[in-house]
């Protein structure tokens, strides 16, 4: 059936397995068979640059162009050699996209569940300021919003104050399929933020499931540079007392690991009963051993995460990798936001945790 509707989505190679899904759960919310997709070509040539070919008329839709940035999987050759899409590449097809469609689009959304450069969000010394740049760019071409989640800092929308960002968060999600799984109880349960700057999420996780909060922070050594970082001297831990005590560990990302499994095996010497990791974006920058060594020492029980972005099927098949699938969660968001309806709703989610109370107090 030819959809006579106005919403389309855009998915990038990137993103076709969330995107389909989505597409499917957009179905069952208009309870239509309308197919919402429009496919795209695209290609590169053999020194590596690209082009995208819309391949349907897009004149006069609401397009959402969905894209997972960090999607390492994507590969083309370029001089005869296997190359790996990084971030930048994937960005720069967005940009393709936006300029093949640009002037017949009714308006343009961009969907990108990890904010591209989010990590280089503000500027110390001379440095370059990538997200600021990159959100200037895309407003510049004249879409109609952002659509992310979890941003490492929210506060870099303020380079584009006259465009729409909005900035979702997934734990409703992640808390539905940890609560599936886990026995919880608030009175031994401890939401701990690893750093300084995870604790806004923290304490979000936090109230909702009405338990306290801790902070870890990182005292570094300001006189050395490794990795691009200041090298961790140790981590000085702010909170309630954690022994015998389940912990829920909450950040936006695992990039490497490394920190995250600090923080664990510094509650363990404290004496916590079970720890958690909570991260919206599961990355794996630096390969998964480092967590099937903390895994088999028993520093962790489990990692909750999501998947909007990339997660290889090796580490999917891992006894310790939960993941919660947020594209019914999506496809409300692109919903509500073409038929123009409030999205407060979607943004302060908390059924995971009333429906478990609910259910609980059915059996007490």
């Amino acid at each position: 059936m030819k959809n006579k509707e106005d919403l389309c989505l855009i998915v990038m190679d990137n993103c076709k397995e969330l995107g389909l899904k989505v597409n499917k759960e957009i179905k069952k919310i208009r309870k239509t068979d309308n197919n919402y997709l429009i496919p795209a070509d695209i290609t590169r040539f053999n020194d590596g640059e690209g082009k995208v070919t819309i391949l349907e008329t897009i004149r006069g839709k609401d397009v959402y162009i969905i894209s997972d940035t960090h999607n390492y999987s994507i590969t083309y050759k370029m001089y005869g050699m296997e190359h790996n899409m990084s971030p930048d590449e994937h960005f720069q097809d967005i940009k393709r996209v936006i300029s093949a469609i640009m002037g017949h689009a009714k308006s343009i959304r961009v969907v990108m569940p990890f904010l591209y450069a989010s990590r280089q969000h503000k500027r110390k010394s001379r440095e370059s300021l990538d997200c600021a740049l990159a959100l200037q760019e895309l407003n510049h071409l004249g879409i109609s919003g952002i659509v992310t989640f979890d941003a490492h800092d929210p506060n870099v929308q303020n380079a584009i104050p006259t465009l729409p960002f909005d900035n979702f968060f997934p734990t409703n999600d992640m808390l539905k399929a940890f609560l599936k799984k886990e026995n919880f109880n608030s009175e031994d349960t401890l939401v701990i933020s690893p750093d300084t700057g995870a604790m806004d999420r923290a304490r979000f996780l936090a109230d909702i499931l009405r338990v306290d909060v801790g902070m870890f922070y990182k005292r570094r050594d300001i006189s050395k540079i490794v990795d691009g970082h200041n090298p961790i001297v140790a981590h000085e831990y702010l909170g309630k007392d954690v022994k015998d005590k389940s912990i829920i560990i909450v950040d936006d990302m695992i990039a490497s690991g490394g920190s995250m499994i600090d923080v664990a095996e510094e509650l363990k010497k404290r004496g916590a009963k079970k720890i958690f990791f909570f991260a919206t974006f599961a990355l794996f920058t630096a390969g998964f051993e480092l967590f099937d060594k903390a895994y088999e020492e028993n520093l962790f029980d489990a990692i909750y995460a999501t998947n909007l972005t990339y997660i290889p099927e090796e580490i999917l098949k891992k006894p310790w990798m939960q993941v919660a699938d947020c594209s019914e969660y999506l496809a409300k968001i692109i919903d509500s936001l073409n038929k123009g309806d409030s999205i407060t709703s979607l943004i302060k989610d908390n059924s995971a945790i009333t429906n478990y109370k609910k259910e609980k107090s059915l059996f007490m």
